[in-house]
Protein backbone atom coordinates (compact mmCIF):
# COMPACT_ATOMS: atom_id res chain seq x y z
CA UNK A 1 0.00 0.00 0.00
CA UNK A 2 1.44 3.17 -1.13
CA UNK A 3 2.61 5.83 1.75
CA UNK A 4 -0.50 8.45 2.15
CA UNK A 5 0.30 12.25 2.02
CA UNK A 6 -1.16 15.96 1.34
CA UNK A 7 -1.39 16.81 -1.60
CA UNK A 8 -2.35 20.33 -3.24
CA UNK A 9 -4.10 19.85 -6.50
CA UNK A 10 -3.95 23.22 -8.62
CA UNK A 11 -6.19 24.12 -11.60
CA UNK A 12 -9.58 23.59 -13.27
CA UNK A 13 -8.95 21.56 -16.59
CA UNK A 14 -8.69 17.86 -17.23
CA UNK A 15 -6.01 17.17 -15.87
CA UNK A 16 -6.62 18.75 -12.28
CA UNK A 17 -9.73 17.48 -11.78
CA UNK A 18 -8.21 13.81 -12.70
CA UNK A 19 -5.71 14.24 -10.29
CA UNK A 20 -7.88 15.76 -7.91
CA UNK A 21 -10.52 12.97 -7.58
CA UNK A 22 -7.95 10.00 -8.58
CA UNK A 23 -5.07 10.89 -6.01
CA UNK A 24 -8.28 11.11 -3.33
CA UNK A 25 -9.36 7.61 -3.80
CA UNK A 26 -5.83 6.55 -3.44
CA UNK A 27 -6.13 7.40 -0.42
CA UNK A 28 -3.99 10.98 -0.46
CA UNK A 29 -5.58 13.67 1.61
CA UNK A 30 -6.55 16.07 -1.49
CA UNK A 31 -6.46 20.04 -1.06
CA UNK A 32 -8.30 21.30 -4.45
CA UNK A 33 -7.79 25.03 -5.60
CA UNK A 34 -9.00 26.97 -8.52
CA UNK A 35 -9.23 30.02 -9.27
CA UNK A 36 -12.80 30.03 -10.32
CA UNK A 37 -14.87 31.08 -7.63
CA UNK A 38 -18.00 29.91 -8.93
CA UNK A 39 -16.66 26.61 -9.98
CA UNK A 40 -15.41 26.00 -6.52
CA UNK A 41 -18.98 27.27 -5.02
CA UNK A 42 -20.82 24.68 -7.76
CA UNK A 43 -18.54 21.83 -6.54
CA UNK A 44 -19.00 22.66 -2.99
CA UNK A 45 -23.35 22.51 -3.61
CA UNK A 46 -22.22 19.42 -4.88
CA UNK A 47 -20.88 18.23 -1.81
CA UNK A 48 -17.15 18.03 -2.92
CA UNK A 49 -18.30 15.20 -4.95
CA UNK A 50 -16.04 14.74 -7.98
CA UNK A 51 -17.62 11.30 -10.22
CA UNK A 52 -14.47 9.35 -11.44
CA UNK A 53 -15.44 7.50 -14.20
CA UNK A 54 -13.06 4.52 -15.85
CA UNK A 55 -12.52 0.91 -16.98
CA UNK A 56 -13.95 0.12 -13.33
CA UNK A 57 -17.18 2.09 -13.60
CA UNK A 58 -18.34 5.28 -11.67
CA UNK A 59 -17.46 6.47 -8.74
CA UNK A 60 -18.32 9.02 -5.94
CA UNK A 61 -15.41 10.73 -4.93
CA UNK A 62 -15.46 13.16 -1.78
CA UNK A 63 -12.58 15.63 -1.94
CA UNK A 64 -11.36 16.49 1.83
CA UNK A 65 -10.87 20.29 0.84
CA UNK A 66 -12.17 22.51 -2.42
CA UNK A 67 -11.43 26.28 -2.04
CA UNK A 68 -10.02 28.89 -4.34
CA UNK A 69 -7.70 30.36 -0.78
CA UNK A 70 -4.11 29.28 -2.31
CA UNK A 71 -2.35 30.08 1.02
CA UNK A 72 -4.62 27.23 2.37
CA UNK A 73 -3.97 24.26 -0.30
CA UNK A 74 -0.19 25.25 -0.01
CA UNK A 75 0.19 24.91 3.92
CA UNK A 76 1.37 22.10 5.20
CA UNK A 77 1.19 20.17 2.05
CA UNK A 78 4.49 17.41 0.76
CA UNK A 79 3.69 17.68 -3.33
CA UNK A 80 1.87 20.58 -5.81
CA UNK A 81 0.43 18.86 -8.26
CA UNK A 82 0.01 21.86 -11.64
CA UNK A 83 -1.66 19.63 -14.39
CA UNK A 84 -2.34 23.06 -15.59
CA UNK A 85 -1.91 24.09 -19.14
CA UNK A 86 1.32 26.05 -20.18
CA UNK A 87 0.01 28.68 -20.90
CA UNK A 88 -1.06 29.75 -17.11
CA UNK A 89 2.14 28.78 -15.97
CA UNK A 90 3.47 32.11 -15.37
CA UNK A 91 0.39 33.92 -13.99
CA UNK A 92 0.15 30.97 -11.77
CA UNK A 93 4.39 30.65 -10.40
CA UNK A 94 3.34 34.73 -9.09
CA UNK A 95 0.22 33.04 -7.28
CA UNK A 96 1.99 30.11 -5.82
CA UNK A 97 5.63 31.11 -5.00
CA UNK A 98 5.03 33.34 -1.59
CA UNK A 99 2.87 30.24 0.01
CA UNK A 100 5.81 27.78 -0.37
CA UNK A 101 7.21 26.16 2.35
CA UNK A 102 10.50 24.63 3.23
CA UNK A 103 11.11 21.04 1.84
CA UNK A 104 8.18 20.91 -0.77
CA UNK A 105 8.04 19.71 -4.15
CA UNK A 106 6.13 21.47 -7.57
CA UNK A 107 5.14 19.00 -10.47
CA UNK A 108 4.21 20.10 -13.59
CA UNK A 109 2.61 17.36 -15.75
CA UNK A 110 3.75 18.22 -18.38
CA UNK A 111 5.97 21.27 -18.12
CA UNK A 112 7.16 22.68 -21.07
CA UNK A 113 10.15 24.39 -19.23
CA UNK A 114 7.83 25.55 -16.95
CA UNK A 115 9.23 24.10 -13.82
CA UNK A 116 12.34 26.84 -14.82
CA UNK A 117 9.68 29.71 -14.79
CA UNK A 118 8.64 28.48 -11.15
CA UNK A 119 12.16 28.26 -10.03
CA UNK A 120 12.97 31.25 -10.90
CA UNK A 121 10.15 33.31 -9.88
CA UNK A 122 11.51 32.11 -6.41
CA UNK A 123 14.79 32.41 -6.97
CA UNK A 124 13.83 36.12 -7.59
CA UNK A 125 10.82 36.46 -4.71
CA UNK A 126 11.73 33.80 -2.32
CA UNK A 127 15.21 32.37 -1.59
CA UNK A 128 15.70 31.28 1.70
CA UNK A 129 13.39 27.90 1.11
CA UNK A 130 14.72 24.56 0.05
CA UNK A 131 11.59 23.36 -2.92
CA UNK A 132 12.17 20.97 -5.49
CA UNK A 133 10.60 21.60 -8.84
CA UNK A 134 9.73 19.08 -11.58
CA UNK A 135 7.94 18.29 -14.65
CA UNK A 136 6.89 14.83 -16.63
CA UNK A 137 6.66 14.46 -20.68
CA UNK A 138 2.63 13.83 -20.20
CA UNK A 139 -0.03 14.34 -18.00
CA UNK A 140 -0.75 11.15 -15.85
CA UNK A 141 -4.12 10.72 -16.92
CA UNK A 142 -6.08 10.89 -20.59
CA UNK A 143 -8.91 12.37 -19.12
CA UNK A 144 -11.89 14.43 -20.28
CA UNK A 145 -14.82 16.23 -18.28
CA UNK A 146 -18.27 13.86 -19.27
CA UNK A 147 -20.18 16.79 -17.39
CA UNK A 148 -19.85 19.47 -14.70
CA UNK A 149 -17.75 17.05 -11.34
CA UNK A 150 -17.83 13.93 -14.21
CA UNK A 151 -14.66 13.17 -15.25
CA UNK A 152 -13.80 10.19 -17.64
CA UNK A 153 -10.03 8.90 -17.55
CA UNK A 154 -9.68 7.00 -20.20
CA UNK A 155 -6.35 5.08 -18.95
CA UNK A 156 -3.25 6.57 -16.67
CA UNK A 157 0.55 6.82 -17.06
CA UNK A 158 2.44 3.57 -17.00
CA UNK A 159 5.73 5.08 -17.42
CA UNK A 160 6.06 9.03 -16.27
CA UNK A 161 9.43 10.20 -17.44
CA UNK A 162 10.19 13.33 -14.55
CA UNK A 163 12.71 15.86 -14.11
CA UNK A 164 13.59 17.78 -11.47
CA UNK A 165 15.14 20.89 -10.39
CA UNK A 166 17.93 21.35 -9.17
CA UNK A 167 18.84 17.99 -10.18
CA UNK A 168 20.98 17.60 -6.61
CA UNK A 169 17.95 17.16 -4.89
CA UNK A 170 16.50 14.95 -7.75
CA UNK A 171 16.51 11.43 -5.41
CA UNK A 172 14.47 13.37 -2.60
CA UNK A 173 12.29 15.22 -4.87
CA UNK A 174 11.17 11.13 -6.75
CA UNK A 175 10.75 9.76 -3.91
CA UNK A 176 8.18 12.65 -2.83
CA UNK A 177 6.46 12.26 -6.43
CA UNK A 178 6.74 8.36 -6.36
CA UNK A 179 4.45 8.24 -3.62
CA UNK A 180 1.62 9.84 -5.68
CA UNK A 181 2.49 8.41 -9.00
CA UNK A 182 4.43 5.18 -8.56
CA UNK A 183 5.11 5.33 -12.40
CA UNK A 184 7.35 8.01 -12.22
CA UNK A 185 10.70 7.54 -14.08
CA UNK A 186 13.69 10.34 -13.87
CA UNK A 187 14.89 11.36 -17.09
CA UNK A 188 17.39 13.55 -15.86
CA UNK A 189 16.77 17.61 -15.54
CA UNK A 190 13.94 19.44 -16.61
CA UNK A 191 15.44 20.36 -20.05
CA UNK A 192 16.02 17.11 -20.52
CA UNK A 193 12.11 16.32 -18.92
CA UNK A 194 11.00 19.84 -21.84
CA UNK A 195 12.12 17.73 -24.77
CA UNK A 196 10.38 14.82 -23.46
CA UNK A 197 7.01 16.57 -23.48
CA UNK A 198 4.91 14.94 -25.79
CA UNK A 199 1.98 17.18 -26.60
CA UNK A 200 4.52 19.54 -29.06
CA UNK A 201 5.21 15.97 -31.30
CA UNK A 202 1.75 14.42 -30.95
CA UNK A 203 -0.33 17.53 -31.52
CA UNK A 204 1.02 20.12 -34.10
CA UNK A 205 0.94 18.01 -36.73
CA UNK A 206 -3.07 17.18 -35.69
CA UNK A 207 -4.07 20.62 -35.50
CA UNK A 208 -2.43 21.88 -38.55
CA UNK A 209 -3.13 19.28 -41.10
CA UNK A 210 -6.84 18.90 -39.57
CA UNK A 211 -7.59 22.54 -39.95
CA UNK A 212 -9.90 22.51 -42.95
CA UNK A 213 -12.42 19.61 -41.34
CA UNK A 214 -12.00 21.40 -37.36
CA UNK A 215 -13.28 24.57 -39.21
CA UNK A 216 -15.54 22.59 -41.22
CA UNK A 217 -17.54 20.30 -38.68
CA UNK A 218 -18.97 21.10 -35.67
CA UNK A 219 -17.49 17.78 -34.36
CA UNK A 220 -14.36 16.40 -34.79
CA UNK A 221 -12.24 13.22 -33.53
CA UNK A 222 -8.66 14.39 -34.27
CA UNK A 223 -7.56 11.26 -32.78
CA UNK A 224 -9.37 9.11 -35.11
CA UNK A 225 -10.31 10.69 -38.09
CA UNK A 226 -7.69 12.89 -37.83
CA UNK A 227 -4.94 10.55 -37.60
CA UNK A 228 -4.09 9.47 -40.41
CA UNK A 229 -0.83 8.19 -42.51
CA UNK A 230 0.20 10.93 -44.02
CA UNK A 231 -0.04 12.95 -41.13
CA UNK A 232 1.81 10.02 -38.66
CA UNK A 233 4.07 10.48 -41.33
CA UNK A 234 4.94 14.15 -40.05
CA UNK A 235 4.96 13.21 -36.64
CA UNK A 236 7.44 10.73 -36.86
CA UNK A 237 9.63 13.09 -38.51
CA UNK A 238 9.18 15.88 -35.82
CA UNK A 239 9.70 13.33 -33.37
CA UNK A 240 12.80 12.39 -34.85
CA UNK A 241 13.82 15.98 -34.50
CA UNK A 242 13.08 16.47 -31.23
CA UNK A 243 15.30 12.54 -30.62
CA UNK A 244 18.26 14.54 -32.51
CA UNK A 245 17.97 17.42 -29.89
CA UNK A 246 18.36 15.57 -26.89
CA UNK A 247 21.18 13.64 -28.34
CA UNK A 248 22.63 16.74 -29.49
CA UNK A 249 22.38 17.97 -25.72
CA UNK A 250 23.95 14.43 -24.22
CA UNK A 251 20.75 13.35 -23.15
CA UNK A 252 20.74 9.54 -23.71
CA UNK A 253 17.58 6.81 -24.31
CA UNK A 254 15.31 6.12 -23.46
CA UNK A 255 13.85 8.91 -25.50
CA UNK A 256 10.40 7.56 -25.43
CA UNK A 257 9.77 7.51 -29.34
CA UNK A 258 6.17 8.31 -30.17
CA UNK A 259 6.07 5.48 -32.71
CA UNK A 260 6.63 3.22 -29.30
CA UNK A 261 2.65 4.80 -28.87
CA UNK A 262 0.96 4.03 -31.97
CA UNK A 263 2.59 0.24 -32.50
CA UNK A 264 1.89 -1.66 -29.71
CA UNK A 265 4.75 -4.35 -30.58
CA UNK A 266 7.21 -2.06 -29.43
CA UNK A 267 8.54 -0.74 -26.50
CA UNK A 268 5.64 0.42 -23.64
CA UNK A 269 5.09 3.96 -24.26
CA UNK A 270 4.67 6.52 -21.44
CA UNK A 271 0.71 5.47 -21.33
CA UNK A 272 1.17 1.57 -22.12
CA UNK A 273 0.18 -0.84 -24.76
CA UNK A 274 -3.19 -0.16 -26.86
CA UNK A 275 -3.22 3.31 -25.15
CA UNK A 276 -4.30 5.06 -28.55
CA UNK A 277 -7.11 2.61 -28.88
CA UNK A 278 -8.72 3.11 -25.62
CA UNK A 279 -8.65 6.83 -26.82
CA UNK A 280 -10.27 6.08 -29.99
CA UNK A 281 -12.63 3.30 -28.34
CA UNK A 282 -13.97 5.99 -25.33
CA UNK A 283 -15.40 8.77 -27.98
CA UNK A 284 -14.33 11.01 -25.22
CA UNK A 285 -11.99 13.21 -27.86
CA UNK A 286 -15.19 13.37 -30.43
CA UNK A 287 -15.78 17.76 -29.59
CA UNK A 288 -16.11 21.13 -30.83
CA UNK A 289 -12.99 22.15 -31.33
CA UNK A 290 -11.92 26.19 -31.80
CA UNK A 291 -8.85 25.94 -33.98
CA UNK A 292 -7.36 29.28 -32.91
CA UNK A 293 -7.94 28.93 -29.53
CA UNK A 294 -7.22 24.99 -28.81
CA UNK A 295 -4.59 24.28 -26.67
CA UNK A 296 -3.05 22.15 -29.19
CA UNK A 297 -2.33 25.35 -31.09
CA UNK A 298 -2.37 27.78 -28.16
CA UNK A 299 -0.13 25.30 -25.91
CA UNK A 300 1.72 22.85 -28.04
CA UNK A 301 2.42 25.41 -30.79
CA UNK A 302 2.99 28.55 -29.81
CA UNK A 303 4.76 27.34 -26.21
CA UNK A 304 6.14 23.69 -26.30
CA UNK A 305 6.99 23.98 -30.31
CA UNK A 306 8.19 27.39 -30.02
CA UNK A 307 10.75 25.88 -26.98
CA UNK A 308 11.82 23.36 -29.05
CA UNK A 309 12.54 25.41 -32.27
CA UNK A 310 14.75 27.91 -29.85
CA UNK A 311 16.58 25.44 -28.16
CA UNK A 312 17.45 23.93 -31.82
CA UNK A 313 18.65 26.77 -33.11
CA UNK A 314 20.72 27.15 -29.61
CA UNK A 315 21.80 23.65 -30.07
CA UNK A 316 22.74 24.38 -33.68
CA UNK A 317 20.56 21.55 -34.87
CA UNK A 318 18.21 21.69 -37.80
CA UNK A 319 14.26 20.99 -37.42
CA UNK A 320 13.03 21.81 -40.51
CA UNK A 321 9.84 19.58 -39.67
CA UNK A 322 9.52 21.99 -36.70
CA UNK A 323 9.94 25.23 -37.88
CA UNK A 324 7.26 24.34 -40.35
CA UNK A 325 4.67 23.87 -38.55
CA UNK A 326 5.43 26.53 -36.10
CA UNK A 327 5.42 28.75 -39.48
CA UNK A 328 2.21 27.24 -40.28
CA UNK A 329 0.52 27.90 -37.11
CA UNK A 330 1.92 31.69 -36.74
CA UNK A 331 -0.19 32.22 -39.89
CA UNK A 332 -3.12 30.39 -39.05
CA UNK A 333 -3.48 32.72 -35.69
CA UNK A 334 -1.72 35.62 -37.40
CA UNK A 335 0.52 35.78 -34.74
CA UNK A 336 4.66 35.17 -34.90
CA UNK A 337 4.82 32.18 -32.22
CA UNK A 338 8.63 32.77 -32.92
CA UNK A 339 8.65 35.69 -31.14
CA UNK A 340 5.99 35.71 -29.02
CA UNK A 341 5.79 31.95 -27.97
CA UNK A 342 8.06 30.55 -25.44
CA UNK A 343 11.63 30.45 -26.07
CA UNK A 344 15.00 30.60 -24.78
CA UNK A 345 15.32 34.22 -25.61
CA UNK A 346 11.82 35.28 -23.49
CA UNK A 347 13.08 33.11 -20.98
CA UNK A 348 16.74 35.32 -20.69
CA UNK A 349 18.52 31.87 -21.51
CA UNK A 350 19.82 31.93 -24.99
CA UNK A 351 23.22 33.69 -24.22
CA UNK A 352 23.59 30.77 -21.81
CA UNK A 353 26.23 28.21 -22.69
CA UNK A 354 24.85 24.42 -22.69
CA UNK A 355 27.72 23.90 -19.95
CA UNK A 356 26.06 26.99 -17.97
CA UNK A 357 22.98 26.64 -18.22
CA UNK A 358 23.50 22.70 -16.89
CA UNK A 359 25.66 23.87 -14.71
CA UNK A 360 22.31 25.68 -12.65
CA UNK A 361 19.85 22.73 -13.72
CA UNK A 362 22.34 20.60 -11.66
CA UNK A 363 22.87 22.86 -8.71
CA UNK A 364 20.29 25.37 -8.63
CA UNK A 365 20.83 29.14 -8.76
CA UNK A 366 23.37 30.90 -6.78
Amino acid sequence: MRPKMEIAVLGGGNGSIAAAADLTLNGHIVKYWRRDQKKIKELKAANNIIHLKDFNGVKEVKIPTVTSDIAKVIKGVDLIVCPIPATGQSDLAKIVVPFLENNQVVLLPPGSFGSWLFAKTQHHIKTNINVCYAESGTLPYLARLNGPNTIAITTRATRLPTGVFPQKNKDRALSIIKKAYPSVEDCGDILSAALMNAGPIIHPPLIIMNAGPIEHFDYWDIHNEGTQPAIRNVTTALDNERIKIRETLGYTSHHFPLADHYDNSREEWMYGNVAHEKLIDSGDWREKLILKEHRYMREDIEIGLALMVSIAKWANVLTPVAEGLLNLGSSVCEINFSEKGRSLKNLNIENYSISQLKEILDNGFK
